[in-house]
């Protein structure tokens, strides 16, 4: 028997429902959506249902064979339904609410920039003119808060790091991707815990609910079901987007780049998990940045400690959010939060105060055995073992002096699984410059069967290293090169840039880097300087003198030393001089 059409009523609250979900089962429509479909008349696909327009069309270039999937958690249409008049509710109390704030505020004449912007659109644009203008109606330039530009020096510092960073992931056989800034909403929610509200969401265009990515590691996983990969070894190196609360003198930004390395496929334990650690400790010592550490722990040792401690199930989670902060905040604010916040024993959070002070080398993991409560327990139990053979095999790789096995480590994002790593300088304030772990199951969310690929990355804290490293030039007041030209063409009297352009010619020909001034009689002097204030090492000189003779001046910048070189063997002669010169 059809089901008969939903009533205009219940069209609405499933708009409502859609108004923050791709399909009703999720990132990719399933069972459910096709029932839906149904039920939905064509000719009820007006204007005052945009979000269930967007849905419907986007069905229509599925199969009804395709929509298999079953639905989430035991959803049912009705249930949609009745969620979707719940959220339209909640909406219309809360714009209701801020409207009623706003028009007492603009009676008080108290009105701030965040009341006056969502006004109206006349009212946003006003306030957004008045924001980008100063005194008198002129227009103040700036970057967005937590953005910044690049200068050329600081742009030549990144690039080498990077090269020298994706050398390293190369070294390890790494091929690499690239995946969309943006992704659907939820493709991203649900999978970062309490940093979850730190998402950028775009504004609905009136087609796919979309954010800015929050890191590169739940797209790779996307990537990873879509394309039914079961085994790869990648890196990438792209912008992610959070809308934190910046810090310059930290690193911290709202658009900063990540460089990830992951290994996906079903392996031994622990030996891609060592040799991620391997590639951190490569990348941190070739950048020549002081002393390190590698803290290591394990989920399922977490797991098993607030067990063992008395944590009820339900908040292993957040708990282990309000743990990740004990790099940044003493005992006594961490537990305060647990007690005060999370509504935790507080001889519970003393347990776990008691555990997380341990730290260590491979002795810890023998340590921890003798502890019968823990020893007891088979997360713990388990996760020690992992950890003997993890903190094993970084000792073969030459890096176990490196590693600190901490029980204070631990990474407060919902998709890890196993062992979890962050990477600190020591000494340093600036917070952790690489981390990752194992996430078994983040791949198997996205798959229409569960279909699960183990998976371990890393991510290097690019921008924070950066942070360091260009303190450190400014403090060394260190001049850095912002281009790679070998050779500049000079001309020694007037009418010879015809010259000047067939020896570049020539030199571009045979891929040397070199270039000449754009006047066409520039002092020959000028140019010299030029050399100098931009590291240019050599400065080809031509002159009537020389053309008729068929030679040129070969100049050594930093030593003023010239040499006579034949024309037809300059390319040759400079490459061995560039070579000398490393």
């Amino acid at each position: 028997m059809m089901a008969s059409p939903l009533s205009g009523r219940e069209l609405q609250a499933l708009d409502g429902f859609l108004a923050t979900r791709s399909y009703l089962c999720g990132a990719r429509p399933g069972r459910l959506d096709g029932e839906a479909r149904a039920r939905v008349p064509a000719a009820a696909l007006t204007d005052e249902v945009p979000h269930l327009r967007r849905w419907f069309g986007h069905l229509s270039s599925w199969l009804p064979a395709e929509l298999t999937a079953p639905p989430p958690d035991g959803l049912t249409l009705e249930r949609a339904l009745s969620a979707g008049r719940e959220e339209a509710r909640q909406q219309l109390d809360g714009e209701l609410q801020r409207l009623a704030a706003l028009r007492a505020r603009l009676c008080s004449g108290d009105a701030s920039d965040g009341d006056v912007s969502g006004a109206s659109n006349t009212g946003k644009q006003r306030h957004e003119s008045s924001r980008s203008a100063g005194a008198g109606g002129k227009l103040i330039l700036k970057t967005a808060k937590g953005t910044r530009d690049f200068q050329p020096a600081q742009m030549a510092l990144r690039e080498r790091v990077f090269a020298s960073i994706v050398e390293t992931f190369k070294r390890h056989g790494a091929e690499t991707i690239d995946t969309p800034v943006f992704e659907l909403r939820e493709v991203l929610t649900g999978k970062y815990g309490e940093d979850s509200k730190l998402i950028y969401d775009l504004k609905d265009q009136g087609g796919e609910i979309l954010s800015l990515r929050y890191d590169l590691t739940v797209p790779f996983a996307r990537y990873v079901a879509m394309n039914k990969i079961s085994s790869i070894k990648r890196y990438q190196i792209a912008k992610v987007y959070r809308r934190d609360q910046p810090s310059q003198a930290r690193g911290r930004y709202r658009e900063f780049y990540q460089c990830d390395f992951d290994i996906a496929g079903s392996y031994d334990p622990m030996v891609p998990d060592a040799e991620c650690v391997r590639i951190v400790s490569e990348i941190l010592e070739s950048l020549q940045l002081g002393t390190f550490v590698v803290k290591v722990n394990h989920r399922q040792i977490l797991d098993g400690l607030f067990e063992v401690c008395g944590v009820p199930p339900d908040q292993f989670r957040s708990i282990c959010s309000a743990v990740d902060k004990l790099d940044k905040s003493p005992w006594e604010e961490v537990k305060r939060e647990m007690v005060e916040e999370k509504h935790l024993a507080p001889e519970v959070a003393d347990r776990i105060g008691h555990y997380v002070k341990f730290s260590g080398g491979p002795e810890l993991v023998d340590t921890l055995l003798k502890d019968a409560a823990l020893a007891a327990n088979k997360n713990v139990s388990a996760g020690l073992e992992a950890m003997r053979a993890f903190l094993g095999y970084c000792a073969l790789y030459g890096v176990g002096g490196r590693v600190s096995f901490d029980l204070s480590l631990a990474r407060g994002l919902d998709y890890y699984t196993g062992v979890i790593y962050e990477a600190v300088l020591e000494g340093g304030d600036v917070g952790s410059i690489a981390g990752g772990g194992r996430y078994d199951g983040l791949v198997g969310m996205f798959d229409p069967k569960g279909r699960s690929v183990p998976c371990v990355g890393v991510s290097i804290g690019i921008e924070r290293l950066f942070a360091i490293m260009e303190a450190r030039a400014d403090k060394a007041d260190q001049k850095v090169r912002t281009t790679e030209t070998e050779v500049y063409v000079c001309s020694a009297q007037k009418g010879l840039m015809n010259e000047r352009m067939k020896l570049l010619t020539t030199l571009w020909d045979a891929n040397v880097k070199a270039e000449q001034s754009y006047k066409k009689n520039p002092k020959l002097l000028q140019q010299l300087q030029y050399c100098e204030d931009h590291g240019v090492p050599f400065a080809v000189i031509l002159g009537e003198s020389e053309l008729q003779r068929g030679v040129v001046k070969l100049r050594h910048v930093a030593t003023r030393e010239e040499t006579e070189v034949q024309r037809d063997q300059l390319v040759e002669v400079l490459r061995a001089k560039l070579a000398a010169l490393g």
